[in-house]
């Protein structure tokens, strides 16, 4: 099979336009994977499918990931004006100096596909997408169309992660129910007190919706 920068210059040789970018992988498997821009995420994956040297007709996993805002500081060199003592004179001169800057790198949403060739005997070949925020602009392409086993796996990262996939042909919750609020896999979710549960070995659960019916109790009394 060819190599990942194989793949990426077949990919913009057969769709021009796309912008793939190869992503690293510190991990001891060294896998490394393509980020596909959404505008052109269905034309690229068709790419890979029909590609008769390729041929990655089948979509084994998809996952989604959660990646919230970060803040990132760094040191840089600024010139300033700095009063020294010059000959016995006091002078302003210029000086090059270490500052400390911080500034938040905003978070995305992003969804991950393995993909293999069953004619070929061959893969995974992994490419990914990327959210602009985890907000309101988590809009991705549907790959269901180009695989068909991506349409319960998209489901599932729409249910747990918010990825809105358009093109999709049936996006709706698939563990939570219609009226759940929020998405349980995001990073800054916080699970609701106010369940009712059996009793179970999870006993921090029991403890917070007692809690939650206690308070409820006590703000009931108040209003009387």
């Amino acid at each position: 099979m060819k190599t990942v920068e194989e793949i990426k210059a077949a990919i913009e040789t057969a769709v021009p336009g796309a912008s793939i970018e190869i992503v690293p992988n510190a991990s001891p498997s060294g896998q490394l994977s393509l980020l596909l821009a959404p505008n052109h995420a269905v034309a690229v994956a068709e790419f890979l499918r029909d590609d008769a040297e390729l041929a990655l007709d089948f979509l084994s996993n998809a996952t989604g990931i959660d990646w919230p805002d970060k803040e990132i500081t760094e040191k840089v060199k600024v010139m300033r004006q700095v009063l020294k003592t010059v000959d016995g004179a006091e002078k302003m001169v210029e000086e090059t100096v270490d500052e400390t800057r911080k500034h938040v790198q905003p978070g995305y949403l992003e969804v991950v596909y393995h993909l293999f060739s069953i004619e070929k005997k061959h893969g995974p070949v992994v490419i990914r997408m990327r959210t602009t925020n985890r907000t309101d602009q988590v809009q991705l392409p549907s790959l269901t169309p180009v695989w068909r086993s991506a349409e319960f796996q998209e489901r599932e990262i729409f249910d747990l992660f918010g990825i809105v996939f358009t093109g999709h042909p049936d996006l709706r919750r698939l563990l939570m129910w219609d009226g759940f609020k929020d998405h349980p896999m995001r990073r800054d979710y916080v699970e609701p007190d106010d369940f009712e549960y059996e009793p179970t070995a999870h006993d921090e659960v029991l403890a917070r919706s007692k809690a939650h019916q206690a308070a409820g109790q006590e703000g009931a009394g108040v209003g009387l």
